[in-house]
């Protein structure tokens, strides 16, 4: 499992005082509020950024980082992933997880037959969406709903799952 879950990326500045617009990656956009610091990953170095203020606009949420204090001090850090350590993530709900989590597990039918591997989540209106990777590489979209999903087992890696009818044609 990963030690760090991204919350967010920097999609550019906002204003001329060192703010800037990000876009959340994670559900619950107030957690910002809670939020004391956040890593900041550049992919060339990481910055633990101590966070000032946190506003709201439209989908996004505005974030000022103490010491930074004008447009030059932080527009180098557009595009940057915004990530928390685990012990600073949300607490989850009995079978809820983590995105990061399930992604590369195994996918078994319910009768235990190998069906492939999850390769990416996509969030719908309704319900998730699972997207699996047969060992063939075509892809089959599987809804994360009860019916479908059957168990998550994260500490055997694997996913049982039900096919149900249509899914497959």
């Amino acid at each position: 499992m990963l030690q760090e879950l991204q919350v967010g990326v920097i999609t550019q500045t906002h204003g001329i005082r060192g703010e800037v617009k990000v876009f959340p990656t994670t559900d619950d956009v107030n957690r910002f509020k809670k939020l004391k610091e956040v890593m900041l990953d550049t992919e060339k170095e990481r910055l633990t950024m101590e966070i000032e203020s946190v506003k709201f606009f439209k989908q996004y949420v505005i974030l000022k980082f103490r010491g930074y204090d004008s447009i030059n001090d932080i527009e180098k850090y557009k595009r940057a992933k915004l990530l928390v350590t685990r012990d600073k993530a949300v607490k989850l709900k009995k079978d809820e997880y983590f995105i990061a989590d399930l992604i590369g597990l195994k996918v078994v039918t319910g009768d235990g037959e190998s069906f492939g591997t999850l390769k990416d989540v996509l969030a719908t209106g309704a319900n998730d969406v699972y997207v699996v990777e047969r060992p063939d590489t075509s892809e089959v979209l599987l809804p994360a709903i009860k019916e479908c999903i059957l168990n998550v087992d994260m500490e055997q890696g694997c996913i049982s799952v039900h096919i149900m009818d249509g899914l497959l044609d």
